[in-house]
């Protein structure tokens, strides 16, 4: 069974950085368009930033630009998500997911298009 397992979510303090792991399971990781989401409680789960399939192409939420990157290295089956200048709103659980139907070289924003998802770690950002 193909799995996504995060790790890297903790506390931290404004200003400072985390850098999230999503380790996949599969071999045929290659094949797919990544993508990190998060959720907060009551919220619906938003996009943060994707990745392609080749690592050539990125996009970001408004929130993410400038502060967050994304990145993976296909050899160990692995997406990543460096976060820097944290901010408390950017408190929440971090999820990753992967766009395995038809494939698009630019990967989607929307979570609707994402069909494999992981159990999600949490970030906390305090003040």
């Amino acid at each position: 069974q193909v799995q996504l397992v995060e790790s890297g979510g903790g506390l931290v303090q404004a200003g400072g950085s985390l850098r999230l792991s999503c380790a996949a399971s599969e071999r045929t990781f290659p094949a797919y368009n990544m993508g990190w989401f998060r959720q907060t409680p009551g919220l619906e789960r938003e996009f943060v930033a994707a990745i392609s399939r080749s690592g050539g192409t990125t996009d970001y939420a408004n929130s993410a630009k400038g502060r967050f990157a994304i990145s993976r290295d296909t050899a160990k089956n692995t997406v990543y998500l460096q976060m820097n200048s944290l901010k408390p709103e950017d408190t929440a659980v971090y999820y990753c997911a992967a766009q395995r139907g038809i494939y698009n070289p630019v990967p989607s924003t929307s979570r609707y298009d994402y069909d494999l998802w992981g159990q999600g770690t949490q970030v906390t950002v305090s003040s």
